[in-house]
Parts: structure tokens; sequence; C-alpha cells
């Protein structure tokens, strides 16, 4: 019998369509994830911005997969400065400047009003 693959494994684990591995935060339908800058716990809002309050926090060697984008409070961060924000989870934001994404810009779709 061979070993399952990584996918299988991450989707035996998912849990109403949310999955938490080892500190990193995913979705079952994310294609791929996202590590966040070394050395950093990131802040978790519950909004696209700095005013709206942290419900948690990654620890470092987190991953997040983004499942939309939005324009918020901007933030400077250790991948530059910019008013973009990750949704990782329903209500759940980062800011873009901590997470490795490759790109200065938008990479997922704009998150819906």
């Amino acid at each position: 019998m061979t070993a399952p693959s990584r996918r299988s494994i991450l989707l035996a684990g998912t849990v109403g369509g949310l999955l938490t591995v080892l500190g990193t935060a995913t979705t079952a339908r994310a294609d791929s994830t996202y590590p966040v800058a070394p050395g950093f716990r990131l802040n978790v809002r519950s909004g696209p911005g700095t005013s709206y309050p942290i419900v948690r926090v990654l620890p470092e060697g987190s991953r997040v997969a983004i499942l939309c984008q939005s324009p918020g409070t901007t933030v400077t961060g250790p991948y530059g400065t910019s008013n973009i924000w990750d949704c990782i989870q329903s209500d759940e934001f980062v800011s873009d400047t901590y997470v490795q994404t490759g790109s200065d810009g938008y990479i997922r779709p704009r998150c819906a009003s």
C-alpha cells in the first residue's frame, strides 16, 4: 500500500470546508498556500484594516490560502507597503504585506462587499 498524497491527507482532515494543520490556515478548495513572512506571528483581523478587531494570531511558519482580496488600511510590512488585505477564511483578513505572494498586486478576485 502506498502512502496517501499530501492532498488526500489535507482533504481527509477537512471539517466544514475549513482546515487547520500545524498552524496553517487553508481551505479545501484553495489551489495553493502562501507563506507568512519568516519570524512573524501575524494578526488576523475581522475585516480589511487595522481598525478591525484581532480575532486570532497565526504562529511563525504559517501558510495561508487566499480566498479573495480587498482594499483596506495601508500597511508597511516585510514585503512592502500596500492597502491589499487577504481574506483567509470567512471574516478573517491579514495584510498582504506579510504574505509572500510573489506579486505587489492582486492575485485573487476581489472580495464581495
